[in-house]
Formats: structure tokens, C-alpha cells, sequence
């Protein structure tokens, strides 16, 4: 059969909001397909299927902007409880 998942994470290196980075992929047969980047602000394709779609989701204001605050809903807030419990 077949695989896909999705994966979100942030990359960090303080609390900072200006020092995290969110990141939205989707993998088809372990293979990254697409991803959103919060550091760019866009969906980037990574295969031409990939492509066609960073391209349509690109051009759905909304999405991207709910994806964006993404950054401080999940990962700062998260990230602060990471490091309060270190």
C-alpha cells in the first residue's frame, strides 16, 4: 500500500517568536511532497504534483495566514512549556 502523513514542528532556538519557525509537510511514500514554511510565509513543492499544489494552496489567503499564526499559537506556546519543564 500506499502512505501519507503530515508532520508539523518548529524549529527554535530561544522563546523568541522571531526565532521559531513552523513548518507544515506532507509526505506521500516517504517522500516530501510539500511544505509550508512559516520563514517564507508560502507552501513550497518539492515534486511537480508538489508544485501544482503550493501553488493552489498559495493562493488561498486565508489558509496561509491561519497556518502563519500557526507559529505563535502552537510552537511558542508550546516551546514555553519545553522550557519551563527543562
Amino acid at each position: 500500500g500506499y502512505l501519507d502523513y503530515y508532520v508539523n514542528r518548529c524549529q527554535f532556538n530561544s522563546t523568541e517568536l522571531k526565532d521559531i519557525e513552523y513548518i507544515y509537510s506532507v509526505y506521500y511514500n516517504k517522500l516530501e511532497i510539500y511544505r509550508f514554511s512559516s520563514s517564507l510565509g508560502k507552501f513550497v513543492g518539492y515534486t511537480e504534483y508538489g508544485v501544482k499544489q503550493a501553488n493552489y494552496f498559495n493562493k488561498d489567503t486565508a489558509y496561509v495566514s491561519s497556518l502563519n499564526a500557526q507559529k505563535e499559537r502552537y510552537c511558542q506556546h508550546n516551546i514555553g512549556i519545553d522550557y519551563s519543564n527543562a
